[in-house]
């Protein structure tokens, strides 16, 4: 080979590597945390819970910093990009933007019940390995209602510096001097309420969206807020450029640690198999089957281009298992990719908040799994209450790893099984809990190409007055000259 061809191909290889340094060590991250967590796994017969802490330290603090950026960067985002926007621009995005979450959702749900009902896989194996854990059981202290309620209070929070770092929940106490049927009768016990812990991401959203659009009704009085708004968001996507180059140190602790916490991997794998492949295969097509085809019929483009541009970013919801510590690192690599910020910052922080493909596939597969695990009888209202309910547990459920093992509870008051029972999969729910997140973030990041190519038009014409201006203002300084 010439010297001159050596050398354009050593340039090309050296900007294909620098253009994907961080997406490369962050996969040599996750690899690497794979093989650290194996070989300390083989050092010693079993690991201390302080042990695993300290391992896991790096990757905890790692976490801690993405989620200190999330509440100022949904706010700011928000507010900066429906400001900015015109108001009937704004109403259209945020319809296409529901339609879009309702459909993927809703395909998402179906084609779990499919898969599930198709494959059975709690009809196979041996039974007598789901043993409860009793640890491990969450309380079951409210109803259905009460979860769907609290959900609907939480948008409207009472105190905005509150909803910072509180969520209202509902609570039930059995009464004091109760009788044997009030005391089984959930629906009897004394209602009551705490703000425990957890940013109300939901509520600040909601005001995030209505302060945006009262700035875009104020016009010019409204622009040194806008700007402020505008400001905070772009330092706050400076300082993730930052954080994000420490990624690959984090979720190789991060991995390594969730290996450690594992007795028995291979037991659980085996015992856990065909529930565990049922529920990866479901998430294996709606994200490169279902959302590839919605992206085709709105775009009519192949969405393997863009797919192989967010590959950073589902490596690092696949690390971190957080859709909202991710958030930073998809608005970052959809302003790479060229999108519209005006619509990525406001399309992506909703979709982090209310859009859970992958958690409302698995809670449709799980309650269902547990179901033919318990031989409980499915009838077709019991299977459309399931996707009704799980649905809804995925737009509450909080972007934080293994949320979705709280809204289970709900999931499973619909198919009439107790809350313990959420512990017969909770050996292989933080390996699939990788998995889903990387599928709920993928679907936001596709939602803001679909939804700007959708709204192209809109865009150029908010567009066309500042290039008007442009134009006039050249010709005055020609005619001036």
């Amino acid at each position: 080979m010439q010297p001159e061809k050596m050398a354009k191909l050593g340039k090309r290889w050296k900007s294909c590597l620098s253009a994907n340094a961080l997406t490369l060590l962050t996969v040599l991250g996750v690899l690497g945390g794979v093989a650290l967590g194996f070989i300390l796994k083989a050092s010693k017969d079993s690991w201390s819970k302080r042990e695993i802490m300290y391992i896991n330290f790096l990757g905890d603090l790692f976490l801690r910093m993405l989620k200190g950026l999330i509440l100022p960067l949904i706010v700011a985002s928000i507010v900066s990009a429906i400001g900015s926007l015109d108001l009937t621009l704004s109403g259209k995005i945020g319809m296409r933007s529901v339609y879009y979450y309702a459909t993927t959702t809703i395909c998402a749900v179906i084609l779990g019940i499919i898969l599930v009902s198709s494959i059975q896989p709690g009809h196979i194996g041996d039974k007598n390995l789901f043993k409860t854990n009793e640890d491990l059981t969450p309380p079951r202290d409210v109803t259905t209602t009460d979860t769907l309620l609290d959900l609907v209070r939480n948008i409207f929070p009472p105190n905005l510096v509150q909803a910072c770092i509180k969520q209202y929940r509902t609570t039930l106490t059995k009464p004091d001097n109760a009788t044997e049927s009030e005391a089984n009768d959930i629906l009897q016990w004394k209602i009551g309420h705490v703000y425990g812990d957890g940013t109300n991401t939901l509520g600040l959203v909601i005001f995030g969206i209505i302060l945006g659009i009262a700035l875009g009704k104020m016009g010019e009085s409204g622009q040194p807020l806008r700007d402020f708004f505008t400001a905070l968001s772009e330092a706050m996507m400076i300082i993730t450029n930052w954080v994000i180059w420490v990624s690959p140190i984090g979720v190789t602790f991060l991995v390594a640690s969730k290996i450690l916490e594992i007795d028995d991997l291979g037991a659980v794998v085996g015992t856990l198999g065909l529930y565990f492949m049922t529920v990866l295969l479901g998430l294996f097509i709606h994200g490169f089957g279902t959302l590839s085809l919605i992206f085709f019929v709105c775009t009519r483009q192949l969405p393997f281009k863009a797919l192989a541009k967010m590959s950073h970013v589902m490596v690092t919801a696949f690390g971190t298992a957080s859709s909202s510590a991710t958030l930073p690192i998809t608005l970052q690599c959809l302003d790479n990719m060229g999108v519209d910020s005006r619509i990525s910052k406001f399309v992506v922080p909703i979709g982090a908040t209310i859009n859970m493909d992958g958690t409302a596939l698995y809670e449709a597969v799980a309650a269902l799994f547990i179901a033919q695990v318990r031989n409980v009888e499915m009838s077709w209202s019991k299977i459309i209450g399931v996707s009704i309910t799980a649905t809804a547990a995925s737009i509450g459920a909080a972007g934080i790893p293994q949320a979705g093992l709280v809204t289970m509870v709900m999931v499973l008051d619909t198919v009439g099984l107790p809350a313990e029972d959420v512990t017969l999969i909770v050996a292989v729910d933080w390996l699939l809990d990788r998995f889903r997140t990387t599928i709920n973030v993928v679907c936001d990041a596709l939602a803001a190409v679909i939804i700007e190519k959708m709204s192209m038009e809109e865009l150029r014409r908010m567009d066309a007055p500042k290039s008007e201006e442009i134009v006039e203002l050249t010709h005055l300084n020609k005619a001036e000259a």
